[in-house]
């Protein structure tokens, strides 16, 4: 600028002057006027440019609110409110600043490595985060290692650390894997702001009831492979309408406890019934493997999400569903289907249930899906009571439960009931009452013992007793062939074993011990039998089979009745063949015997299984004063019953479960 001011006032006096030889000397006026001119020039161009900038801030000013409120709507979970609006601000503007350094340096990091061509140290290029978000993305980063050690250690790290923000959760619950969200959901109380919530389900076509849409997923799936029972109450749930079956009266139904059935109206709730119905014959389709596919396929996952979000205050109805669900986790082709549908979600949440039976049945269906830490699948009817969540403790030896006829792999194992107490221990606090004691008290007794309880048959139980092929109930030899099946999917056999059975399920482990003895791909369960354990097993029959034909359908269905006449030929085969493999292989024997007759109706007390049918001949035979349903039912974790019973277990592991 002041270059140009010359230049110009030496061009004025070139023109207004005589040519001359001598040369001009610019004085220091000259130089006055330049600066005056570069100043006035500076000095606006200054203004103008602060004046445009003034007016372009003003026309471009970003609301930096609406880009939060749209960030906050990709989050899945709800916002929190500020624990403390009042927050320091120099603390938050030194915070500020101190992240905005973090920045600066790790930009330069950057530019400097892209330079040089080193590697970026994973640890500095999270400098800009405060050190739980570096320990949240570090965790998840190894959740994903090759190394089966580090993903275990990581993901049991994510649900040990309880001071994640809210949005850290959310974070987190977007990005995790399917293999991570299942062994998050089957890790000791965990947060279950770990998993995405189910996906909103449409709403159902021109307002179809939901019964309907379960008649249509039955009526697309294939009737073959299935029980005959099975096929009657399929065929009854596509048939029946929500009005007829609101007008139909009585029934048989069983209610799972004492395992003494009782009439019951199907007029209440009739919409509810109809459902039952309905998820009673998807249990029996989902057992067969060529039927979970089209179940999967035809939108079984989503409806069945539907029905347990409407159906919360039905605790039966939820069990239902997600045996339905453990029952389809047994085929990892639809592993990712059910994660998918928002299942994993609502599994985690069941497992923290305070009732055994939703807590198992979740289990089960957790343990199927999770193929890292599982090597073992559960079919159907077999429930892990210990451990049911991923854990350090080694498994040394297992514990299996076997429940007799018309009972339950949960109730028939449960404190004696409150009322028969409540005389007893008026002082008492009813919170240590254990719906099932082998899960409560075993487990804390015996912590490296895996503990499992079986249930067979349970779901004729549960149904009107009014199938047309129901006398053709299944054999004490067709139990044990299917049952041995499925504890092998178990593992049942690769540890140590002791058998705990209940009435006629005595009975049954006696058939599965013969026929593993002869079967060469079941040595392994008959070598690892290190004790069996029996309350009120009529090894020799009972008095009951010879009582009038009411009595014995009120107890005992048909082929049970036969199978259990006193001294039957059945019977003393199966007492012998047992009695040998015992002494031949030195499996101890524990037996208790009741003495106190039970009510099974108005004025009638019966000893079921009086002393003589209780002693096998082998082992320790005590006599307890309880009745027939109490047996197996310690009063309290003190009592001598259970003591004793504890006491056998750990004599006959004592081996394997030392430390």
């Amino acid at each position: 600028m002041s270059v140009a001011a010359l230049r110009l006032l030496r061009c004025q006096r070139l023109s207004t002057a005589r040519p001359s030889t001598a040369k001009k000397v610019l004085t220091w006026k000259h130089f006055r006027e330049a600066a005056k001119v570069t100043g006035a020039v500076v000095l606006g161009g200054c203004l103008f440019i602060t004046y445009e900038v003034a007016a372009l801030g003003k026309a471009v000013t970003v609301d930096t609110s609406a880009i939060l409120q749209e960030k906050y709507k990709s989050y899945i979970y709800l916002r929190t409110n500020p624990s403390d609006e009042n927050e320091n601000f120099t603390s938050g503007a030194t915070h500020k600043v101190r992240k905005e350094l973090h920045k600066a340096a790790r930009r330069f990091l950057e530019l400097s490595s892209r330079l040089l061509l080193l590697s970026l140290d994973e640890r500095r290029i999270n400098v800009d985060a405060d050190p739980h978000e570096v320990a949240l993305w570090v965790l998840l980063k190894r959740t994903q290692s090759e190394n089966k050690t580090i993903r275990l250690q990581a993901v049991q790290e994510l649900a040990d650390n309880h001071h994640w923000h809210d949005y850290q959760y959310q974070t987190a619950a977007q990005i995790l894997d399917q293999r991570t969200a299942i062994g998050l959901a089957r890790t000791p109380q965990v947060d279950l702001r770990f998993f995405r919530p189910p996906p909103v389900l449409p709403l159902l076509e021109d307002g179809l009831p939901l019964e309907d849409e379960l008649r249509q997923l039955l009526a697309s799936l294939p009737q073959s492979e299935v029980d005959r029972c099975v096929q009657y109450f399929t065929s009854l749930a596509l048939r029946e309408s929500t009005q007829s079956l609101a007008a139909q009266r009585g029934g048989l139904w069983c209610f799972g406890g004492n395992g003494l059935p009782y009439a019951q109206s199907l007029t209440s709730v009739p919409s509810e019934k109809v459902e039952s119905f309905c998820l009673q014959a998807l249990v029996q389709h989902s057992k067969v493997q060529s039927h979970c596919d089209p179940i999967v396929a035809n939108g079984g996952l989503q409806l069945l999400q539907r029905v347990y979000q409407l159906r919360r205050d039905s605790l039966k109805i939820q069990r239902n569903i997600v045996r339905i669900i453990g029952n389809l986790a047994l085929n990892e082709s639809v592993h990712q289907a059910i994660v998918q549908s928002g299942w994993v979600s609502v599994l985690a949440e069941m497992m923290q249930s305070p009732y055994v039976m939703q807590a198992s049945h979740a289990a089960r269906a957790l343990a199927n899906l999770d193929r890292e830490t599982v090597r073992e699948k559960y079919p159907d009817g077999v429930y892990v009571l210990h451990p049911q969540t991923r854990g350090n403790q080694p498994i040394k030896a297992d514990v299996l439960f076997i429940h007799g006829i018309l009972g339950a792999a949960f109730k028939t194992w449960r404190q004696r009931d409150r009322e028969a107490l409540e005389d007893e221990q008026e002082s008492g606090s009813s919170n240590d009452y254990a719906e099932c004691w082998p899960k409560s008290w075993l487990a804390a007794d015996c912590p490296n013992l895996r503990v499992l309880s079986v249930e067979y048959d349970s779901h004729l139980s549960d149904w009107v007793a009014k199938c047309p092929v129901e006398n053709q109930r299944k054999s004490l030899a067709f139990r044990s062939q299917e049952l041995l099946k499925k504890l092998k999917m178990a593992g049942i056999g690769e540890r140590p074993l002791i058998w705990v059975a209940h009435s006629m399920g005595g009975l049954l482990v006696k058939k599965m011990l013969q026929d593993a003895s002869a079967d060469p791909e079941m040595q392994a369960l008959l070598k690892n039998t290190k004790g069996v354990l029996f309350y009120s097993v009529p090894h020799h029959g009972t008095f009951m089979a010879e009582y009038s034909i009411n009595v014995r359908y009120l107890l005992f269905p048909s082929i049970e009745v036969r199978e259990l006449c006193k001294d039957s030929p059945a019977l003393r085969d199966l007492n012998e063949s047992f009695l040998n493999i015992a002494k031949e292989k030195q499996i101890p024997v524990l037996s208790f015997s009741e003495t106190l007759p039970t009510n099974i109706g108005p004025m009638l007390n019966v000893l079921v299984v009086p002393k003589q049918s209780a002693n096998l001949g082998i082992g320790e035979l005590i006599e307890v004063d309880v009745d027939h349903l109490s047996i197996c039912k310690p009063e309290k974790k003190d009592s001598f019953l259970y003591k004793r019973s504890l006491q056998f277990i750990m004599e006959s592991l004592q081996n394997f479960i030392s430390h």
